[in-house]
Formats: C-alpha cells, structure tokens, sequence
C-alpha cells in the first residue's frame, strides 16, 4: 500500500491461502465481487451481503454471508455448512488493482524473475545453499543484509571495476 502512497506501480499476483481448492469446493476467487453492492456473487448466483467487521492479525475484515447454501444444488461444491462466509481485507481492492495490472502484463513476472531470481540463487550458492548460520530474526537479517551487501559490492566491482569505484568512493 505504501508503494501506491509512494508512486510506484506494483504487479502483484493476488495469493490464494484457501484449502477448498484442495477439497474439491469453490475457493474465494470463484466468487465475484460487486463493489457498488458491496457483496459477493457466488457461483450459484447467491449473493452473499456484508455483515459484521472483524480484525485478525491487526487487519480489518469485512465478512459476508449467505444462508441459502442448503437449497443451493452446488452445496457440495461451495461448503459444508448451512451458510457460506466470505472475508475480505478492507484494503483488498488495491491487491485487486495489483492483480489486474499484472494479468496486463503476464511477462511482468517472467521479467521479475530473470532480475531477482539470480542475487538470490548467487546468494544462496555462496551460503552454501543451505541454511543462515545465525539464528533469532534479528540475527539472520543481519546476516542476509551482509550476504545482500556483499553481492552488491561484487556485482559494482564486475561491473564498473576497482579503480573507478575507488575514484567515485574518494569524491563522496
């Protein structure tokens, strides 16, 4: 959300946590959202309106229900109960403009992953391409931002040479 707040367009695959998927049913994502209604739309057709707030983990929740699932012929399909609940982050419709933007642009990842993917696979070489030798958070993301700096310092060295980086370090 900063990155909007900062300017910057993010392409960001919206993630599904569900465990439907692996169950055989419906998941969030084969529901519609209706923001002028602010409801969801479920494959069915039902509408599930919202309810009530909740927070988890400090975020904000708006939850949506229905409770015409036990006449609904794809019950079996969407959910065990009675009811359907739905939750969705008050905040969810930037990931949804993120999501949108990236399926725009399908390379955008195939790009991502040629620039990012190669410091972290050098990184992970060099480590030993096992685990971080520090333990404790704190500890470990000392010892990743080490690793990050050193590669950045090699990566300027292959690139622009020790003399010239030398000569820039001495003007600074």
């Amino acid at each position: 959300m900063a990155c909007y707040d900062a300017d910057i367009t993010a392409l960001v695959p919206k993630i599904d946590t569900s465990s439907s998927k692996a169950h055989g049913r419906y998941s969030k994502v084969d529901f519609r959202y209706d923001a002028q209604q602010n409801e969801y739309i479920c494959p069915a057709g039902q509408r599930l309106t919202y309810r009530f707030d909740s927070v988890e983990d400090g975020k904000r929740l708006w939850v949506y229900m229905t409770y015409q699932c036990s006449t609904c012929p794809l019950q079996s399909k969407c959910t065990t109960g009675n009811a359907k609940r739905l939750k969705r982050w008050e905040k969810e419709d930037i990931l949804d403009a993120a999501d949108a933007l990236l399926k725009k642009n399908p390379d955008a990842m195939r790009q991502r992953k040629q620039l990012v993917e190669h410091p972290y696979g050098t990184i992970k070489h060099w480590m030993g391409s096992t685990h971080f030798l520090m333990k404790r958070l704190p500890n470990v993301q000392a010892e990743m931002s080490l690793h990050v700096l050193a590669y950045n310092f090699r990566r300027a060295i292959n690139i622009l040479g020790v003399p010239r980086i030398m000569e820039q370090l001495q003007t600074a």
